[in-house]
Order: structure tokens, then sequence, then C-alpha cells
């Protein structure tokens, strides 16, 4: 019976080996911020880039009731 206690806590011992198996984190815990911080920073200065190297739309038409006189008459020169 001794023997037989024996073989059950060495196949329980295995067990909790492969299960007491640590996963590494891809980014140390410590900098985990730090790196989310970079990556958001990169990505908004490539939208920033990208959004003012495009060309300007063309305007469109005025309203129908706009007065051009009118509105440079309000201007403070």
């Amino acid at each position: 019976m001794a023997a037989n206690n024996k073989a059950r806590e060495r196949v329980n011992a295995k067990k909790v080996q492969t299960q007491k198996k640590e996963r590494k984190p891809l980014i140390d815990p410590k900098y985990k911020s730090f790196v989310n911080l970079v990556i958001f920073l990169a990505l908004a200065l490539i939208f920033f880039i990208i959004n003012n190297t495009r060309t300007e739309p063309e305007r469109g038409p005025y309203p129908p009731d706009y007065d051009k006189e009118s509105v440079e008459s309000r201007l403070v020169k």
C-alpha cells in the first residue's frame, strides 16, 4: 500500500508541475504603461501628419443669402 501512495504522489507531483508552469508576459508589467504610451503617441503623430499633408477640399458655393459687402463691413480692421 505504501508503494501505491508513492506512485500516486509522483503522478500528482507531475500534474502540479505542468499546471504551475508560469507564462511569461510579452511585455514586462513594469514597462507596460510606458509601451502603451509610446504606441499611442506614435499613432497620434502618424494620424496628425497624414491629416495635415492632404490637400484642402475645394470651397463650395456660398449660401443663397450671402452678401460679401455686409460681411466685410462687420469685420474690424
